[in-house]
């Protein structure tokens, strides 16, 4: 997600820890609360919805990590990256 927000010229930071992630709507690496709380909440918001319109369900607050298992098969994840690319170009 983070390299198709790049491609897209959205500033997100991603951190990741084995198959939990968060992704922030940021352009400085996000290590305390007081970076977290500059995050683009608006924009992440669009992202949020515009991804639940596809179908595709993630924590509603930027703040809440998301976890990836076994039951998100190959074609889930690529629907899910092609939504992310539809919405990442509408922000």
């Amino acid at each position: 997600l983070g390299e198709i927000a790049q491609e897209a010229g959205v500033p997100v930071y991603q951190t990741q820890v084995g198959s939990m992630a968060c992704l922030f709507f940021n352009d400085h690496p996000v290590h305390s609360y007081k970076v977290a709380t500059a995050s683009d909440t608006g924009r992440f918001a669009k992202y949020f919805n515009g991804m639940l319109e596809r179908g595709n369900y993630f924590a509603p607050s930027q703040y809440e990590a998301g976890f990836t298992s076994i039951a998100h098969t190959e074609s889930v994840i690529d629907k899910t990256l092609s939504d992310a690319r539809e919405v990442f170009g509408t922000l």
